[in-house]
């Protein structure tokens, strides 16, 4: 096949222990998926039907890289998140065959730019410039499934310039990564190389240049990153 121009290369995240590195296809996001976070976005706790929304594969920034303060907002806020990258796919997912799909674990930030999602609610529209700019999707290496220990007691945490911001235990979480992938998997056909963000715990806030972020789900990935 010939192109009219060279393809842009896929985004890929490193692999902790490989010299191998994992190609994106797609970035899945759940909302309001912790109780908490859902009240303090003065939003109402619905344990119901998952609200999905997506980022742009090449929105992924490797750990340890600079994250530019981006355009056209005043208010840049973190949330936290742990995050599940697939081996496999399909659709309509059965929540007991869903596990067998993961390929490993880590630790994101889905950077928010508050006033245009702010905005975006009051006029009943898509948060898509809110959600889905230029690097908004900060990632730590993955862990593989078969070396990580995820569970309900598991811990996720944001510290800010050394300060804490964000802490939950993956317990917390309203809808559980089985059912998030069953869930997602009956809109879209999911496949190898798609990356899910599980949702933020409360203590969102806003960020500044200069800020230096420690991202951690313990013991399996940690994220450290600065807004430049």
């Amino acid at each position: 096949m010939t192109y009219c121009f060279a393809p842009p290369p896929i985004p890929s995240l490193p692999i902790s222990g490989s010299d191998q590195r994992f190609p994106v296809r797609r970035i899945f996001c759940i909302g309001r998926n912790y109780a908490e976070h859902a009240r303090e976005m003065g939003a109402q706790v619905d344990s119901g039907t998952p609200l999905f929304f997506c980022k742009p594969a090449d929105a992924v920034v490797s750990d340890g890289t600079d994250v530019p303060y981006p355009s056209s907002t005043d208010e840049l806020h973190h949330e936290v998140e742990m995050v599940v990258a697939l081996a496999g796919g399909g659709s309509n997912i059965a929540a007991e065959r869903a596990t067998a799909l993961i390929f490993g674990y880590g630790v994101g930030l889905d950077l928010t730019r508050r006033d245009l999602q702010r905005q975006a609610k009051a006029k009943g529209q898509p948060w898509d410039t809110a959600k889905g700019f230029d690097h908004s999707a900060p990632l730590s290496a993955l862990r593989p499934a078969a070396e990580a220990r995820v569970d309900g007691q598991t811990v996720l945490r944001l510290s800010v310039n050394g300060e804490p911001r964000q802490h939950a235990t993956l317990g917390e979480m309203m809808h559980d990564v089985p059912h998030i992938i069953a869930s997602l998997s009956t809109l879209f056909e999911l496949q190898a190389g798609d990356l899910i963000f599980t949702g933020t715990p409360a203590g969102v806030a806003a960020l500044q240049r200069g800020d230096q972020l420690h991202a951690e789900l313990v013991g399996v990935a940690t994220l450290d990153t600065r807004i430049g």
